[in-house]
C-alpha cells in the first residue's frame, strides 16, 4: 500500500507491504482515519506492537470486563453499556492497548474520537461501505466520554497499575448549553394535560391520569399492584416498591425500584384512589392495575406509538397543542406543577423518589424562579419583626416560633407561650381492638401495634431506612448482631390479640424531623456536662418523649436528684436553638430558688 504523509503531494511517500488483501484494506481505513499517518502504535512491517501484548489489556476485553465487575446496576444497563462500546468505542481504540507504552491510547486519540462523534464521521475500523454515522448531540458526547473516561480510570486504579494517566482528563468537550437540558424536558401546563388527557383513547386515560398525578416513572407506574394501594395519615396513598425493568437479554422482569428512595409511599387524591380501587376490585393481590390490550404488561413501544403519538397529533388539531412531550414529560410537568404550588424541593424530591436532593435541584432548579415573589416576601419579613408572616409560611411552623414576639427593631427569640403538652395526650384512636388479630412491630425495643399488616410494614420499612446509617456505624464498630438487630425494626408479627398498654394504630401515625437540645444545671447553676450542639432525627407519633409538630418549644425541669434540665424541641432548627437559650435562662433562674419548692416550670 502506498500513500504520501498527511495526505500533501509533496509529502514524503510511504510503503507498507501485506499478504493479504483484507489486511490490506484494514490497514488503509486505519491510515485515513488517522489523517493520512502511520497509526498509533503501527511498526513497520511488523503491525501493530499491542498484538504481542497481553490479549485482556486490549481495549475490548478490558472495557467489557470492566462492566462486567460492576456493581449496583441492573442487568439492561450492564448490557447497554456493552453496546455503546462496541458500537462506539472498539471502531475507534480496538486495535490499542489500555496499558502505557507502544500501540497504548493516547490523549490526541480521545479528541479525534469526540470531534468524530460530534461530526458524524465514519470511524477507522468502519468499514467503507457503512451508512453515515448519525451527529451526537453533546450531551450524549459527553455520556459516552463519561462510561470511556470510566473504563480508562480503572487500568490506572488497577493493582499494578496498567496506565500512569487518564487520557480522558483534558477532553474537550462541545458546549452543553443549559437550552440544551431544558430542551430535553417538555413542561405541560395544566391545560395542556387536560388537551391530552381528552384526547387519549379510552383504554389509557387512566394510566395517563396516574402518571401525571404521581408522577411516576413508566416502570412504577405499570408495575402497580392492588396491594400497593395503601393508607397514610389518613390519606389514600400508594406504596412504590418495584418496576419493570430488563435484563442482560432484554426480558421484561419485575424487580425493585431505581434507586432506595425510590422505594416510596406517595399520597394521592380521592378521586385517583376511587380510580385505582376500581380497577383493582376483583384482581389478585399481585395482578397488574394497568394491563395492554391483550392482557399483559404495557409495552412502552406500544403505547407510545398506538395511544399516545395519536393523542398529541389530535390534540394539535383540535387545540392547537404545539409541544411534542413524551410519556416520561409527565413526570417533569408534575414537578412543574408541585414547584408552582410551592411545594417545597425537599418534598418533591421525596415524591418523586430521587436518591439526592442535588438531583431535583439540578433538574428542575430553573424553575424556582416561580418563586421570587415568595423570596422577597420572606426577606421583608426576616429583616423587619413588624412586618406581617408572609401567606405562604403560614402553614410551614415557622408562625409558631414568633408567637408573642415584640415589636421591636431587633428580632429576640420567638417562642409560643402555650404550655408544652406532652404527646403521649394526644388520642391515637377511638377503635378499639382488644379481641382483634393485630401487628406488632418492635422498634429499638419498643413494641408498637397495628390494626392494618400494611400499615405496620411500612412503619418497619421506614424505621429501617431512618436508621441506616446509624446501624451501619455500629457494624462497623463491631457491636454484637444482636445488639444491633434490636436497633432496627422486627416484625410486623401476627398475634391473636393486644395485651400491652395503649391502643392499637389503626392509621398511619405522623413522622416529623425534630431537632433537640439539652442542657443540665447543679444547684449551684454549675453545668453537669457541656451541652452537645443541637441533635436531630425523625420522630414517629407514637414517641411520646420526643415527638412534635411545633416550630420550637422548650421547657427547664427541676430533676428529684437536685438537678435542673433545660430543654428545647421543634421542627424549625434555628428556633429550636433561640428556644434552647431562653430554656438555660430559665433554668438558671430555677437553680437559684430553694430547691425543696415546686420548681418545675413549662412554657411552649
Amino acid at each position: 500500500m502506498l500513500w504520501r504523509a498527511g495526505g500533501a503531494r509533496s509529502a514524503k511517500q510511504e510503503s507498507e507491504v501485506f499478504s493479504d488483501e483484507t489486511a490490506a484494506e484494514r490497514f488503509r481505513d486505519l491510515v485515513n482515519g488517522h489523517g493520512q499517518q502511520w497509526p498509533p502504535g503501527w511498526v513497520r512491517g511488523q503491525g501493530f506492537i499491542a498484538d504481542q501484548r497481553r490479549p485482556d489489556t486490549m481495549f475490548e476485553a478490558f472495557a467489557l470486563a470492566y462492566v462486567d465487575r460492576l456493581t449496583g446496576i441492573q442487568g439492561d444497563t450492564r448490557s447497554k453499556y456493552k453496546t455503546r462500546i462496541r458500537a462506539n468505542m472498539t471502531p475507534w481504540f480496538g486495535p490499542y492497548s489500555v496499558e502505557d507504552g507502544e500501540g497504548t491510547i493516547l490523549r490526541e486519540m480521545v479528541q479525534d474520537w469526540v470531534n468524530d462523534l460530534e461530526a458524524g464521521r465514519l470511524a477507522p475500523l468502519d468499514p467503507s461501505d457503512r451508512k453515515p454515522r448519525t451527529k451526537y448531540r453533546p450531551k450524549t458526547i459527553q455520556n459516552e466520554h463519561g462510561l470511556l473516561f470510566s473504563i480508562l480510570q480503572s487500568a490506572v486504579d488497577a493493582e499494578p497499575s496498567l496506565r500512569a494517566s487518564n487520557p480522558c482528563a483534558k477532553t474537550r468537550l462541545p458546549r452543553l448549553d443549559g437550552a440544551e437540558d431544558e430542551e430535553e424536558m417538555v413542561f405541560l401546563e395544566r391545560e395542556e394535560w387536560a388537551w391530552l388527557y381528552e384526547c387519549l383513547s379510552d383504554d389509557a386515560k387512566d394510566l395517563g391520569e396516574a402518571i401525571a398525578e404521581t408522577g411516576f416513572r413508566w416502570g412504577e407506574a405499570t408495575a402497580l399492584q392492588p396491594r400497593d394501594l395503601r393508607r397514610r395519615n389518613g390519606r389514600p396513598a400508594i406504596r412504590v416498591q418495584r418496576a419493570w425493568k430488563k435484563d442482560e437479554d432484554g426480558k421484561s422482569i419485575l424487580g425493585p425500584p431505581k434507586t432506595r428512595k425510590a422505594r416510596r409511599t406517595v399520597v394521592i387524591t380521592h378521586k385517583l384512589d376511587r380510580m385505582l380501587r376500581r380497577r383493582a376490585k376483583g384482581l389478585a393481590p399481585n395482578a397488574l392495575i394497568f394491563t395492554g390490550p391483550e392482557g399483559g404488561k404495557w409495552d412502552p413501544g406500544t403505547f407510545r406509538r398506538l395511544r399516545w403519538l395519536p393523542a398529541i397529533e389530535l390534540a394539535a388539531e383540535k387545540y392547537g397543542l404545539i409541544k411534542r412531550p413524551r410519556i416520561h414529560d409527565l413526570r417533569h410537568s408534575h414537578a412543574s406543577w408541585l414547584i408552582a404550588a410551592k411545594v417545597p424541593l425537599p418534598a418533591i424530591q421525596g415524591r418523586l423518589g430521587h436518591e439526592s436532593i442535588t438531583t431535583t435541584v439540578d433538574r428542575y432548579g430553573h424553575l424556582l424562579d416561580a418563586l421570587d415573589d415568595e423570596v422577597m416576601a420572606a426577606i421583608e419579613w426576616a429583616m423587619d419583626p413588624t412586618a406581617p408572616l408572609p401567606g405562604f409560611l403560614e402553614g410551614s411552623g415557622l408562625a409558631a416560633a414568633t408567637d408573642g414576639l415584640p415589636h421591636v427593631p431587633r428580632q429576640l427569640s420567638g417562642l409560643a407561650q402555650e404550655t408544652w403538652k406532652d404527646a403521649s395526650d394526644m388520642p391515637q384512636d377511638d377503635a378499639e381492638h382488644e379481641n382483634d388479630p393485630v401487628f406488632v412491630i418492635t422498634l429499638g425495643g419498643r413494641e408498637v401495634p397495628f390494626a392494618d399488616r400494611e400499615h405496620a410494614q411500612d412503619v418497619a420499612d421506614q424505621w429501617n431506612d431512618d436508621h441506616e446509617e446509624e446501624i451501619a456505624t455500629m457494624r462497623a464498630d463491631g457491636w454484637p448482631e444482636e445488639r444491633i438487630a434490636r436497633r432496627g425494626a422486627l416484625g410486623p408479627e401476627e398475634r391473636e390479640r393486644w395485651t400491652g398498654g395503649g391502643s392499637v394504630w389503626s392509621r398511619m401515625p405522623e413522622r416529623q424531623f425534630v431537632h433537640y437540645a439539652l442542657a443540665s444545671y447543679e444547684a449551684d447553676g454549675t453545668l453537669t456536662y457541656e451541652p452537645l450542639p443541637v441533635s436531630s432525627r425523625w420522630a414517629w407519633e407514637f414517641e411520646h418523649d420526643g415527638f412534635t409538630t411545633r416550630a420550637a418549644e422548650f421547657r427547664s425541669e427541676f430533676r428529684p436528684q437536685g438537678s435542673t434540665e433545660a430543654h428545647a424541641r421543634g421542627i424549625n432548627k434555628s428556633a429550636v436553638s433561640r428556644a434552647f437559650e431562653q430554656a438555660r435562662v430559665e433554668a438558671l433562674e430555677v437553680c437559684a430558688k430553694h430547691p425543696d419548692a415546686d420548681l418545675t416550670s413549662a412554657k411552649a
